[in-house]
């Protein structure tokens, strides 16, 4: 169960993230989805970190998700969607709307304050064309946990079929 929460994480949250990570989080602005438990399961994060870039607005960090989406990308299922992409003129029009719902989401989750620094120091352009998990060719798949993680925060038509075929989200509590 996916349970949409877009809240600063408390500091059981931040622990629990810690612990995913494996070092303390940098960078979040909230915690998009968590699970049944509540526990995190895809963070959104600033779009600068530290006066860069960060790639990707939204941050799988469910330990059991990585490890279904690491299984499925070792079977060379990205191999397979871009295939479809290829050969699939409706699915490749939906995969575009994923990255320009991802771009628009990013642009309307910074204040103006932090629209103008990205003008300032000269991202907005790289921010405005870079697609999920910070991809520039959107004809391309890379990485199916960032593809995920803006699936259960937006619309990306990689984690629906994700669900539809390997029932990802059948492995949540």
């Amino acid at each position: 169960m996916v349970i949409h929460t877009d809240q600063i994480p408390d500091s059981r949250q931040l622990a629990i993230i810690t612990e995913q990570l494996g070092r303390a989080p940098r960078g979040i602005q909230t915690v998009s989805a968590t699970d049944g438990n509540g526990t995190p399961l895809v963070l959104r994060m600033e779009s600068l970190v530290d006066g860069k870039p960060f790639p990707t607005l939204f941050w799988l960090c469910s330990e059991r998700l990585k490890i279904e989406l690491s299984r499925i990308e070792a079977d060379g299922v990205i191999k397979q969607l871009e295939a479809r992409l290829r050969e699939d003129a409706d699915f490749l029009a939906a995969y575009h709307r994923s990255h320009r719902d991802y771009v628009e989401r990013r642009w309307r989750h910074m204040s103006s304050t932090q629209q103008a620094e990205v003008e300032r120091l000269g991202y907005a352009t790289l921010l405005r064309k870079r697609g999920v998990g910070g991809i520039s060719n959107w004809d391309q798949v890379r990485c199916l946990h960032t593809q995920y993680a803006h699936h259960l925060c937006g619309d990306n038509v990689i984690g629906q079929w994700l669900d539809a075929e390997y029932g990802v989200a059948d492995c949540l509590p």
